[in-house]
């Protein structure tokens, strides 16, 4: 019998790592991509209010209106970017806007180019649909960008692309974002543009693909800037004529995203508030790449997201073995490049700055020590 298609899909080891880290109880954990601040006051408000008027019931496929007119104002505010909010749906998290996606441009047997490194649900969410992955090495030459040359003749109906990226935590320039996206609507080429850290963005300026096309689909949500991971809420932008598919899609497969969560999503534009996580969020980015560039190499820095890329070719060629040995004996989870695909990522591990600048510190020593007692 061949495989199934979950046969094909494979760990996502950040998670085995944070598995494994939670046998001990004196961990910095540095693994997970996952913000520790609390939303802002206004989320739990709006999810209060909606528990006591008994607003728990199935919405829209496509979510509530009025939060898809926050996601509209949104863009607006902060783009210039004047999108309807019929072309906005909210999703299970972004999780479930990418498979929606995937749905919605390709069919089986097609191809969807991914960078490597890159998140490693991507593949998996292809493998699942029986899309065949396409990967594109990028690297610091590029900033790990996918450029326009470096896909120009391959046979592949959608590319999928995030900024600021993970793990590396660098931004597409607005000129590199602008001509990829002019690449693909030249060629019939579908592009997805994975922004779930927006906001998150400390050196330049983000920029949206809806800024230069209204053909692209963007994927975005709450997990990340806004602090509420775990209330699995995300949105898509998408084309006029998509629109429906994508609702038909969502009626069948999730019928809804969580109603309390898109009550207390409500709460979650709280402008002022973000700023301060951004500012958190920048203050950890600085100390950690000050400090972790004087052990590693890292070729990039992090503009955004709240990841650092370090190369440990100087201690080892195997980021899993090390990130195993450096958990065991120094109590620090970090998560292996080999997460990240195959594009020298045995010679990578990536850092979270999700923790306070003092466990931060306290992870920085705990290395330190560890890599004198292996050199």
């Amino acid at each position: 019998m061949g495989k199934n298609r979950a046969d094909r899909l494979s760990p996502f080891i950040v998670m085995d790592i944070l598995s494994e880290a939670r046998k001990y109880e004196d961990v910095i954990h540095m693994e997970i991509g996952e913000p520790d601040l609390d939303p802002s006051p206004r989320v739990i408000e709006e999810l209060e209010r909606a528990v006591k008027e008994r607003k728990f019931f199935y919405t829209p496929a496509l979510g509530l209106w009025e939060l898809r007119e926050k996601v509209s104002e949104f863009y607006f505010r902060k783009y210039g970017v004047d999108i309807s909010p019929e072309r906005v749906a909210i999703t299970t998290g972004t999780s479930s806007a990418f498979l929606v996606a995937y749905a919605l441009l390709l069919n089986e047997g097609d191809r969807i180019i991914l960078p490597d490194p890159s998140y490693p649900c991507y593949k998996n969410f292809a493998h699942l649909l029986d899309v065949n992955p396409l990967f594109v090495n990028v690297d610091e030459e590029t900033n790990y960008e996918i450029r326009p040359e470096m896909i120009e003749g391959l046979n592949a109906q959608a590319v999928h692309i995030s900024s600021p990226q993970n793990p590396t935590g660098t931004l597409y320039s607005e000129e590199g974002l602008k001509k990829l996206v002019e690449f693909c609507e030249e060629r019939g080429i579908s592009l997805i543009s994975d922004e779930i850290y927006h906001g998150l963005v400390y050196e330049g300026k983000e920029h949206t693909a809806l800024e230069f096309s209204d053909n692209v689909i963007v994927i975005n949500g709450f997990s990340k800037f806004f602090c509420m991971p775990g209330f699995r809420i995300g949105w898509m932008i998408l084309p006029k004529n998509l629109v429906r598919k994508a609702e038909i899609i969502i009626q069948n497969v999730f019928i809804s995203a969580p109603t309390l969560s898109q009550y207390a999503a409500l709460g979650a534009f709280d402008y002022e508030y973000l700023e301060d996580v951004k500012r958190v969020f920048k203050e950890r980015r600085d100390f950690l790449y000050g400090e972790l560039k004087k052990l590693f190499k890292i070729r990039a820095k992090p503009e955004g997201a709240f990841y650092i890329w370090a190369d440990i070719s100087d201690y080892s060629q195997d980021s899993y073995a090390f990130s195993l040995e450096l958990l065991r004996k120094a109590r620090v989870a970090v998560t292996p490049g080999v997460d990240f695909g195959k594009n020298k990522t045995e010679k990578y591990i990536r850092f979270a700055y999700t923790r306070s600048i003092e466990e931060l510190k306290e992870g920085v020593e705990r290395i330190r020590k560890f890599l004198e007692s292996i050199s």
